[in-house]
């Protein structure tokens, strides 16, 4: 791909609009140092159909697969304030940092078209109340088709530390594309998202509580009024804050963990208005981004109300056993984020992109976002030893999965995340000292 964007772009000019092009330096004749700062919003807004298996269903054929129905609608909106440096330290190699700070977010679950709250799934199994749940105002059931809606969120999910260097610089050598190679540490610093039903207005977090490491390489290359762009990344959990809710319980539990992420995005920019003398310029860039989450756990759709399910104060449906050893039940609130299967990512970007004189930026952009199918509720009962005598995973032992809560995780009750669709807007402008 490296060699393609080369070919592409042989006697180019010197890229000027595109991040992707631009490379913080330092120790440079007549330019020691180089410091870019960027300041990006974005307005989000998420919504899925939330669907469930229905075993045993009237009028199902019994070799058929198990039929779904839909139950709820899922909608999110987030506002997002991201404040960005880059610092250069040496030719060409640059320190970075990110604090994605969310202002708002907003959930909520209403019932789907056709669905009412006698035969939703959802409340026919005790996972919500038959009124619905208003986390904003307990004592009050939620208005018309709404069955859950959460509390109003904000805060800092992580801080983004890193460093990233480019080999190859077409602003050095017009003959070759800006090459970049970069590594992210993700710190868990915010109040951790968290959701308690007995009062709701305490937990109003967005952290996760999980660090993690990310690495990423992109090639961009201008060729006359066209620009090619392109970039690799895959990400990885590497551990947890104290009170995360991705904690190991031990036993036959077969994930735990905050789901990996690895994905491409490429696109090309076009230029309506290229000044080199004065270097302005105008252009539309288009791109489009392909990215994989594979199996493990995360905060679905679904998490605040698998939360009120399983707290153990109010003796729902999803309440869990942290022992299986011992006899009896040992009561564990089910934390609310739970297994999710593998699914893809696909995305459409838009931005229109200005550059007034050398050092200033600016940018607008939509962002078009769908996710195919998938399970948001499938943990393993367990894992078989390979010690003992059977195939199955044996209760009372410790080939049982304690974060297993048979009402969504069994085949034929579980939930699925359907017609994922997301929508985001944004506004960017940066300065370069």
């Amino acid at each position: 791909m490296l060699a393609a964007v080369s070919v592409l772009g042989a006697g180019a000019q010197i890229a000027r609009a595109n991040p992707h092009s631009v490379v913080p330096s330092a120790a440079d004749p007549g330019n020691p140092i180089d410091l870019h700062l960027r300041l990006d919003y974005e307005y989000q807004i998420d919504r899925a159909s939330i669907t469930r298996e229905r075993v045993g269903a009237i009028g199902t054929d019994p070799t058929s697969p198990i039929p779904r129905s839909k139950d709820l609608e899922f909608h999110q909106y987030r506002h997002v304030l991201t404040p960005r440096a880059e610092l250069g330290v040496y030719r060409d190699t640059y320190l970075t940092l990110a604090l994605p700070i969310v202002i708002a977010q907003a959930r909520e679950l209403e019932l789907t078209t056709g669905v009412d709250r006698p035969n939703s799934t959802t409340i026919d199994d005790g996972l919500l109340p038959p009124q619905g749940f208003d986390a904003r105002d307990p004592s009050t059931a939620p208005p018309g088709n709404l069955v859950f809606r959460g509390v109003s969120r904000s805060g800092l999910d992580q801080i983004h530390l890193g460093l990233a260097a480019a080999p190859m610089s077409q602003k050095r050598d017009d003959t070759k594309p800006t090459w970049k190679l970069g590594a992210e540490l993700r710190v868990a610093v915010g109040k951790l998202m968290k959701f308690d039903p007995m009062s709701p207005g305490s937990e109003t977090g967005t952290s996760r509580g999980v660090h993690e490491a990310r690495v990423y390489t992109s090639v961009d290359r201008k060729l006359d009024r066209m620009e090619g762009w392109f970039e690799l990344f895959w990400q990885v959990p590497i551990a947890t804050k104290s009170g995360s809710l991705f904690k190991d319980p031990g036993f036959g539990v077969t994930n735990h963990t905050l789901s990996q992420q690895a994905g491409v995005s490429f696109g090309v920019e076009a230029y309506a208005l290229d000044d080199k003398q004065n270097n302005n310029t105008i252009s539309l860039d288009m791109g489009a981004r392909v990215v994989g989450h594979f199996e493990g756990r995360a905060y679905t759709e679904m998490w605040e109300v698998f939360t009120y399910a399983g707290d153990t104060r109010l003796t729902g449906p999803l309440i869990l056993d942290t022992n299986p050893l011992d006899t009896g039940v040992q009561p564990m609130s089910h934390p609310g984020i739970s297994n999710v299967e593998n699914h893809l990512e696909t995305a459409a970007r838009f931005a229109l992109r200005a550059q007034l004189g050398p050092k200033v930026r600016f940018a607008a952009m939509v962002d078009i976002a769908w996710k195919t199918d998938h399970a948001i509720s499938f943990a393993d009962a367990g894992v078989d030893r390979p010690s003992d005598d059977n195939d199955l995973v044996t209760p009372g032992t410790d080939e049982v999965n304690p974060l297993h809560a048979p009402r969504i995780d069994l085949v034929g009750h579980r939930y699925f995340s359907e017609d994922n669709f997301g929508l985001a807007i944004g506004i960017q402008a940066q300065v370069l000292f």
